[in-house]
């Protein structure tokens, strides 16, 4: 069974985000579902959540972890949210097999 935090289509992968900044360290911390039994990634960073810091610290924190360019990686929904919604470019197997290891 698929991890149901993210999905696939086309030569994209769209996952979504529960991003805490001003935490200790950056880190990716496995999957959370809300109240409504949504799946997201959590992830933390040490960065503010001022002037997009926060936001650029989680694109590095992904593309790090997943091993893609961070240039490959945009925040599309949620910028100024603590639930975002991230596109990766390229859907290559590798790609999915490394987020498939986070859940």
């Amino acid at each position: 069974m698929a991890p149901d935090f993210f999905r696939a289509s086309g030569e994209t992968i769209e996952l979504v985000v529960r991003l805490t900044p001003r935490s200790g360290m950056d880190a990716l911390d496995g999957i959370g579902r809300d109240d409504a039994g949504r799946a997201f990634l959590k992830a933390r960073v040490r960065a503010v959540p001022e002037k997009g810091a926060a936001n650029a610290a989680l694109e590095r924190l992904l593309a790090k972890r997943l091993g893609v360019a961070p240039s490959r990686i945009d925040i599309v929904a949620g910028a100024t949210a603590r639930l975002k919604t991230v596109r990766i470019a390229g859907a290559g197997a590798d790609l999915l097999d490394a987020l498939r290891a986070l859940g």
